[in-house]
């Protein structure tokens, strides 16, 4: 990605940061999930790049439709009149093929694989093969894990970075004080390395901060992963049945003015220097962008080291600026819809090399 916007910047053309930034989530959840990287081999219909952005595409519009059967199940009907039952089914079958392709290929070569160079399937596999877990552990539960790790992993970071260059072009004071925070961290350790590393992350302190200042104003998913109440209670004074679907509103909570002072200014300055720090790992429930409790997202680590890194680099190795014919004041905030929130117009911004760095 980093020799892509160096080549696009020496011939003065405009980066895509939001394309970019998807191909490389898309690059590493591959890699992890799935053993392969992304675009490795186009002639590979099971990881060609266009099957996977197009199944990716469809599931979240599945997964954002409405059905008419999951609020008044006796109106089902409608949904198979109007194709949204055919629809899923589709997606489903798409879905299922994809992620036995990947199990049967792992199957063929798993004996020949080191320890090392297993991935998540490898682990889930053994796991099966060895009666390790207290069930009976299927394919299908394999599956059920590759499709969290497909859906929920690959373009919610992605979304995150994007959302944080945003704001940094909105507000160049935040951009000039973050990248003077990690070209000093390059300088001070006279670090040989090419880019800025992950034992080095600790060390930015404020870039944590625009980090989590861009998840209260833009969770990645803004109604969480919808719920379901597991028995009836009652809350607030309602009686709420069992079976009931729960939406938690994570962008509502980072923009209440009752827990955050001027919450719709994107300032980083707010975790820094508290007694009582505000966290998004769960314990604090003014920012929740990944959930809390047993239910919370299990890629956060993943998730948050991804967005930082991506940061980091980006921000470290290149100056940026908008286009000639665009304010900042006029830069486009709109979301397309679905279960990520991501900026419905794409991000092109102009990259120039750093000749401090050089």
């Amino acid at each position: 990605m980093m020799r892509i916007i160096s080549s696009l910047s020496s011939e003065s053309k405009l980066v895509d940061l939001s394309a970019l930034i998807m191909s490389l989530s898309s690059s590493i959840i591959c890699k992890i999930g799935f053993g392969k990287s992304y675009k490795a081999d186009e002639r590979s219909y099971e990881f060609s790049t266009s099957r996977f952005q197009g199944l990716l595409q469809e599931t979240q519009a599945v997964l954002t439709a409405f059905f008419f059967s999951d609020y008044l199940p006796y109106m089902g009907w409608i949904d198979k009149i109007n194709g949204a039952s055919s629809k899923l089914e589709r997606v489903f079958r798409q879905l299922d093929e994809f992620y036995q392709e990947i199990i049967t290929t792992h199957l063929d070569s798993h004996k020949q694989k080191s320890e090392q160079q297993q991935d998540i399937i490898d682990v889930l596999l053994q796991l099966r093969k060895e009666n390790k877990v207290p069930f009976d552990l299927t394919l299908d539960h394999i599956k059920a894990v590759l499709m969290n790790i497909f859906v929920a992993g690959t373009d919610t970071s992605a979304a995150t970075v994007v959302w944080a260059m945003t704001e940094l072009m909105k507000n160049p004071h935040v951009m000039k004080k973050v990248q003077e925070e990690v070209r000093k961290l390059i300088k001070d350790q006279e670090c040989s390395a090419t880019f800025i590393q992950e034992e080095q992350l600790h060390h930015l302190i404020y870039l944590k901060a625009v980090v989590k200042e861009t998840f209260r104003l833009h969770p990645p998913s803004p109604l969480l992963v919808p719920r379901q109440t597991m028995q009836e209670c009652t809350l607030g004074g309602y009686q709420i049945d069992q079976g009931t679907l729960v939406f938690i509103n994570a962008w509502a909570i980072g923009r209440d003015p009752e827990s955050w002072d001027n919450p719709e200014t994107f300032l980083p300055e707010r975790f820094l220097g508290s007694p009582n720090p505000i966290d998004y790992k769960g314990q604090d429930f003014e920012l929740i962008p990944f959930g809390a409790g047993r239910r919370g997202c299990p890629g956060m680590v993943l998730g948050v080291t991804t967005i930082e890194l991506a940061l980091a680099n980006l921000l470290c190795f290149f100056d940026w600026e908008l286009p000639a014919s665009i304010k900042k004041e006029d830069i486009d905030m709109d979301t397309l819809p679905g279960i990520t929130a991501h900026k419905k117009k794409a991000l092109c911004l102009s990259a120039t090399n750093f000749i401090g760095l050089q």
